[in-house]
């Protein structure tokens, strides 16, 4: 379709002209869009939105920038192949700035993502104070992540790990036969390894505390391997009589001490997790060598303006451009102390500089000789610094000044991230782009997507063009153009509603996003909240910039815990509450992906033990804990929907139990494409086969034998319903909801999926094709199959991520399901409308990094509303239609408090 505003030919040069768009589930969609302008588009999840803007718009980009690259080049360029599309016009060069899925590496940092390392080991290595007779070193040694950089003490990592004899034997009271020592395998390998010690004379009956000293030592600590006769299922004394009769033993054991099998198991298991486990038993601690800095001493040894470089990489943004502020104004001056001295860079008292890693007695003289500098440093480190102050300026502009270079990639959440790509893209100062950006206001606090807008709109200014896919309703509003898709997700998605000014789209009655782009919120039914059966107390509570805090969880309600970016939130909900709790039920935290990625320290470990303080109040009251995260439901495509959910083990024997399966004898397995016996042997059950074509893009053909159905000839020919298996992985949640209606299994998962706004998505999807909002809603609906039997707190991250406001509905219906079961929800949200619709708010802030940490205002979301003291509560009185009951304390009932 044309766009909607009445332009006529003569300024059709200024759009974009897309004909005949047919990626994924588009409909032969035309459409005119506006260049030099800020685009939106809208649509449910699964509309089309996204094929439309990367799959369509920025692939065709990408495919005619990369044929002006030589062919050898385009070899080693990922290309994201090319669209259906019939014609695309007046398309310029495209940037993408998409959600980033999966995890970083933990080596990963602010510092890296926006370059400002590279930087800053510049200026150490060409400007930076030497100590006398200390030869110069190169920008690579200041880099913990090369060998010539790394402490050596540590590899680079800033702590080192030791197993000890508490970590593996937390009760000592234990006998070696009741599994005292708890860091040995269970099962029959333990057992195996206790039967090793009776054959080798060991008491395994007494208390542990009781062995001798040396026994004990060598149990754990020791490198041999003796190779000894096994009777299994002996008592000692059966053991010893055999031994002397030299019995025909059932096997020879290899002793492997509880140190070594530690260690052994972390650094070669491909299992996450077992490596989780293991790593239990690691003890970490500061790098006594680098002290945490992850540096050799030499690289240490260097300052500027009175800070080493990992001191400096520690600083907040807004105190980095403080420091080096005088740097770049040219004021180092050689052999010139006085006239450099600022007062906040040279002022530092004993207790700054300690915290920022230096020594408390020679900051001054030091950086005195720091600032004498000679005339080719002076001009190398002014010129250094006005670069890193531009880059941070930038960051400091889009909310981000609370982060420190130091802060690891994977800490940070998906909107952090995204913004420090957006902060590079607007220094780079390119003119005539098109930014594809997906969700930039994904996890973002209203208060900060502020200053995205403010981010955004400086790049249309710069000469650009911006297409964002989007769900929030206040860049919709702020937009100048609206594409929006559906009306529905999947098939009944793919056509164009509309495109035009947003104040068009409120005649479109089709569209879904039109309800709510121009709702009254003073409209909206108002909810009773409920009353709290309990609480839970957390005391004390320190971690990241939480110190020392007070805060108190109400049970058998929906709590939303909100605050603006950095204040918080996650340090006390996804962490803290979830240790604390964790360790209350006897378990370890619900277990993170990171180590199946081939992670170098068990971050498990450290990050519980970054968490201090005591859980108190009614936590009799929490049987269960659940932890829906947004991490992946699998890293390979052979993950779906299907197995993820369970739903595809009842639909196989369903194949199984056929007239057809049984007169051939095939099994439930048999239906598997991961098996042999039943997939295609061609491509093994992947459906596709890739063809590799140089410096073209690869082309991911269905393969020739099965024709995409990932099963072979026979299994094929086994039909249930008239369908075959492949039928069926085929089929969306709502094609097949109809067909296994009188299915009981199979259709409670999907009624589930289809309830939360998932009925568009295929049941045999790869993983890898599902965003971190749809994980999320995945591992929701496989919790909500269970029997609910109460009691049991859930705790979410921002689960509205990637979710159309009347998806947001449905998903709030399922969330208050669990309340009234009896159980207790706490979700970490930015979306006004799940807080206004909530029971109970927790307020973090005021502000981010060191200027939050702190508990602004809790109670009822009316409460919240009224606070003057909360950044969130302009944005919720809002949301509720200016609805907040007056002459209520924003304290609530609870004895909230937070020491600071």
């Amino acid at each position: 379709m044309k766009a909607r505003d009445g332009h006529d030919e003569r300024d059709l040069s200024a759009f974009v002209r897309v004909r005949g768009a047919r990626e994924h589930n588009l409909k032969d969609v035309d459409v005119d869009i506006p260049r030099d302008a800020l685009v939106v588009f809208t649509g449910v999840s699964g509309s089309g939105k996204s094929s439309l803007a990367f799959g369509t718009l920025y692939a065709e980009a990408q495919r005619r920038y990369f044929e002006s690259v030589a062919p050898y080049a385009r070899r080693l360029i990922d290309q994201v192949g090319v669209p259906a599309v019939d014609a695309i016009d007046g398309l310029p060069p495209a940037v993408a700035l998409q959600q980033q899925r999966g995890t970083p590496g933990t080596r990963s940092s602010v510092g890296s993502v926006t370059t400002l390392s590279s930087l800053l080991r510049m200026l150490y290595s060409r400007a930076g104070h030497y100590p006398p007779h200390q030869p110069m070193l190169f920008a690579e040694d200041f880099s913990p992540n090369t060998a010539q950089g790394a402490c050596p003490t540590c590899h680079g990592l800033g702590h080192v790990y030791e197993v000890t004899e508490q970590s593996m034997v937390p009760d000592d009271s234990l006998s070696i036969r009741e599994r005292a020592i708890a860091a040995w395998p269970p099962a029959w390998q333990g057992q195996n390894l206790r039967d090793i010690l009776v054959t080798l004379g060991y008491d395994v009956d007494t208390p542990w505390r009781d062995l001798p000293r040396k026994d004990r030592d060598w149990i754990l600590f020791t490198d041999e391997q003796p190779t000894v006769p096994v009777y299994a299922g002996f008592t000692p004394a059966e053991t010893r009589a055999a031994l002397r009769r030299k019995m025909e033993p059932s096997y020879q054991g290899t002793f492997m001490g509880a140190r070594r099998y530690v260690l052994h198991t972390f650094a070669t298991t491909q299992s996450a997790l077992m490596k989780k486990r293991a790593s239990r038993y690691m003890v970490g601690s500061v790098c006594p060598t680098c002290h945490g800095k992850r540096l050799k001493p030499e690289a240490l040894s260097v300052t500027f303006a009175g800070h080493d470089i990992g001191a400096l990489t520690r600083l907040p943004l807004d105190r980095l451009a403080e420091v080096l502020a005088p740097a770049a104004a040219g004021s180092l001056t050689p052999g010139s102390a006085s006239s450099v001295r600022s007062r906040d860079t040279s002022r530092l008292d004993t207790a700054q500089r300690v915290a920022a890693g230096g020594s408390a007695h020679a900051a001054s003289p030091d950086v005195r000789r720091t600032r004498e500098l000679s005339e080719e440093k002076r001009i190398a480190a002014q010129r250094i610094t006005q670069e890193v102050l531009a880059r941070v300026e930038t960051l400091r502009a889009l909310g981000l000044g609370y982060l420190s270079l130091d802060r690891s990639a994977p800490t940070l959440s998906p909107g952090e991230l995204q913004r420090l790509r957006l902060a590079t893209q607007i220094r780079s100062n390119l003119f005539g782009v098109v930014y594809v950006l997906d969700e930039p206001s994904a996890g973002l606090h209203p208060a900060d997507a502020e200053a995205l807008l403010d981010a955004l709109h400086a790049l249309k200014r710069a000469g650009n063009s911006l297409f964002v896919v989007e769900h929030d309703l206040d860049v919709m509003r702020q937009a100048d153009w609206l594409v929006d898709v559906g009306p529905d997700a999947g098939e009944q998605g793919g056509r164009v509603l509309y495109s035009g000014p947003p104040d068009g789209l409120r005649s479109v009655s089709a569209s879904h996003t039109a309800r709510y782009l121009f709702a009254d919120p003073a409209l909206a039914t108002a909810r009773q909240p409920r009353a709290p059966s309990g609480w839970l107390r957390l005391e004390g509570v320190t971690r990241n910039n939480l110190r020392d805090v007070d805060a108190d969880v109400p049970l058998g309600v929906l709590t939303a815990v909100t605050g603006v970016s950095g204040s918080g939130k996650s340090s006390l909900v996804s962490q803290a509450l979830i240790d604390l709790v964790s360790a209350h039920l006897g378990h370890e935290p619900p277990a993170d992906d990171d180590e199946a990625g081939g992670d170098a320290m068990p971050s498990a470990t450290v990050a519980s033990a970054l968490t201090a303080g005591r859980l108190g109040g009614d936590i009799a009251r929490v049987r269960r804990l659940v932890r829906v995260d947004q991490k992946p439901i699998g890293r390979t495509p052979r993950s779906n929907l299907a197995t993820y959910t369970g739903l595809f083990d009842p639909v196989r024997k369903l194949f199984a139990a056929t007239p057809a399966a049984r007169k051939r004898h095939y099994d439930a397995g048999r239906f598997s494409f991961n098996v042999a016996k039943g997939r295609c042997p061609t491509c093994e059950g992947e459906g596709f086969v890739s063809v590799e074509l140089l410096f073209m893009p690869s082309v991911y053909a269905p393969c020739p034998t099965c024709h995409g159905a990932r099963y072979n000839e026979k299994t094929l020919e086994v039909h249930w319903n008239g369908r075959s298996i492949a039928d069926v992985l085929g089929m969306t949640v709502d094609e097949a909801h109809d067909f296994f209606a009188d299915e009981p299994t199979v259709q409670r998962p999907l009624a589930l999926l289809r309830l939360i706004g998932l009925g568009y998505l295929r049941l045999g999807q790869p993983a890898t094709e599902l965003s971190g909002g749809e994980a999320q809603r995945i591992k929701l609906a496989t919790e909500l199959q269970r029997a609910q039997r109460g009691q049991t707190l859930y705790v979410l991250d921002e689960p509205t991520t990637g979710l159309h406001p009347s998806d947001v509905d449905k998903l709030m219906v399922q969330l208050h399901a669990l309340v009234d079961a009896g159980n207790t929800v706490v979700v970490i949200e930015h979306e006004m409308r799940v807080v206004a619709g909530s029971d109970w708010v927790i307020d973090l802030g005021p502000d981010a990094g060191d200027r939050g940490g702190q508990l602004v205002a809790c109670g009822t979301p009316q409460e919240v509303a009224l606070s003057t003291t909360s950044r969130t509560a302009p944005y919720l009185q809002r949301a509720i239609g200016g609805a907040a009951a007056p002459g209520r304390k924003t304290t609530g009932t609870s004895p909230t408090r937070a020491r600071n």
